[in-house]
């Protein structure tokens, strides 16, 4: 007899819930490997805003409004008033994106680059509108800025309609700056001299630097009138500030004059600009990056000019050379300086205009920031590495409080980064290739340096505030529905 050949079990029937729960199973494993779209599927343009504090706006869907051209207008001078006032392009687009969907408009196309924006409107069987904005002017009012971002999230949230908005955007634009232009002058000034005294200037140093930046304050005042270029404006500042250090040390006054040429200059330093184009180059806007490091690169060229002829100037008129070298031993215990770097990020903050209420939380947030630099600086992580570090914690913290209180992150994170920048390098590395041809090798690296620091806490600001994201998008959210149900 033959082996008997191995009966088949029949499968046990499938019960309805079972089928059902495969299926979705099934459609579960294909979505995680093909995704909700086609690979070659075009993003939509309100996808730009996920990250944004206008994720998710309220769309109208009443159909395409009749007067878009009106609109269009709208968000034109929205994007132009952000530029003016420091924005970077991914927050002016997140922005144009967020009122236009608001206000009812789909099928637009924004394009921003240096200094001009671009917005195209072409809905299906119509003929296609295309406005073309150019920013030819810019002011230091971040407390604007923070309006406009209010004004921004309202109209996601669905409370303001355009004629509404357009009458408070125009109402922003007219405003009076929170702080009078003595007050600005005041801060201008005192940041210097705080500033001076946590590199280790006593008070003497402190009143010069405090003196001197009064005058290159009026300087600046009085060639802006003048319609000077920036340029020559920056120059004229730093020749000043040099020239009077290097002075007042050849009279025998007991200072260090490469602390007091410090705190005058570091003010001086395109802080904004390099976040804001390594912002736009992060996020995948070359021309906008370009744009404004070219702009920055002049500015600093305007400050080594500025050194550079001050410091021959000096040296004609038979001024001792001056030991660039040298370190200084802290002036005032830490705690004292702690205080002191409160005190100068709140000067900061006051001389871009920030808003009142502002400025103490922008102080206490660049103090967290010195404090994760001094930390990082005693684990050994080097002088090139911990301004990045403390970067990060400054832009993480920055987005957390400017969206608790109605702000972009830049307003809070600019002002408490600027205490990060390397000044001492650079005067040290323009000095000694300034007067001394031997070493000029050495001041460029010096300089290659210090540029690498500051693009380090530029890029770790934009860092700390993409690592901040995830825990602002309920903050984002509340805040908005809080003021939608305000209305």
């Amino acid at each position: 007899m033959g082996e008997e050949e191995p009966r088949t079990q029949p499968m046990p029937p499938i019960s309805p819930a079972q089928a059902r729960a495969n299926a979705a199973a099934v459609r579960m494993l294909r979505r995680l490997i093909t995704g909700d779209s086609p690979p070659t599927a075009p993003l939509s343009i309100v996808d730009r805003l996920a990250g944004s504090p206008y994720a998710n706006p309220r769309i109208q869907v009443g159909g395409v409004d009749e007067s878009a051209r009106r609109t269009l207008d709208f968000a034109l001078l929205l994007a132009e008033t952000m530029f003016r006032y420091g924005a970077g392009a991914l927050e002016v687009e997140a922005s144009m994106i967020a009122v236009t969907a608001a206000l009812g408009l789909q099928h637009i196309e924004v394009d921003i680059t240096n200094q001009s924006v671009a917005i195209n409107y072409a809905p299906r069987d119509q003929t296609p509108i295309q406005l073309l904005r150019v920013v030819r002017s810019w002011t230091s009012n971040y407390a604007g800025l923070a309006l406009v971002h209010q004004l921004v999230s309202e109209i996601a949230a669905g409370g303001v309609a355009r004629d509404e908005a357009t009458r408070r955007l125009q109402a922003i634009t007219k405003r009076t700056k929170p702080f009078p232009k003595w007050a600005v002058t005041a801060a201008y000034s005192l940041f210097a001299a705080l500033f001076v005294g946590v590199l280790g200037g006593g008070l003497t140093a402190s009143l010069i630097a405090f003196l001197s930046n009064v005058g290159v304050s009026l300087v600046g005042r009085a060639m802006a009138r003048w319609r000077f270029p920036d340029f020559f404006s920056t120059l004229a500042s730093a020749f000043l500030v040099t020239l009077i250090a290097l002075l007042v040390f050849w009279a025998q006054v007991p200072i260090a004059p490469a602390i007091v040429v410090v705190g005058g200059i570091l003010l001086l330093l395109p802080t904004a600009r390099l976040v804001s184009a390594t912002q736009d180059a992060i996020n995948g806007f070359p021309v906008t990056a370009a744009g404004r490091y070219l702009s920055a690169f002049l500015t600093f060229a305007a400050l080594v000019a500025g050194i550079a002829v001050a410091s021959l100037a000096a040296e004609l008129l038979g001024v001792t050379r001056i030991d660039v070298t040298q370190t200084f031993p802290a002036a005032y215990p830490y705690w004292v300086q702690v205080l002191l770097i409160g005190g100068a990020v709140a000067a900061i903050a006051i001389t871009e205009q920030t808003s009142r209420r502002l400025v103490i939380p922008t102080a206490l947030v660049g103090i967290v920031g010195y404090l994760a630099l001094t930390g990082a600086q005693l684990l050994g992580v080097g002088d090139r590495i911990s301004p990045a570090v403390s970067a990060v914690v400054i832009g993480f913290l920055a987005r957390l409080v400017a969206l608790r209180m109605g702000a972009p992150q830049l307003v809070v994170a600019v002002p408490a980064a600027l205490i990060l920048l390397p000044g001492l390098t650079i005067f040290r590395s323009m000095y000694v290739a300034t007067l001394d041809a031997a070493q000029l090798s050495a001041g460029a690296g010096g300089m290659l340096t210090a540029m690498a620091i500051i693009l380090g806490a530029a890029a770790g600001i934009v860092l700390g505030d993409n690592l901040a994201r995830p825990f602002t998008r309920s903050v984002a959210s509340v805040e908005r529905r809080r003021r939608w149900m305000r209305r």
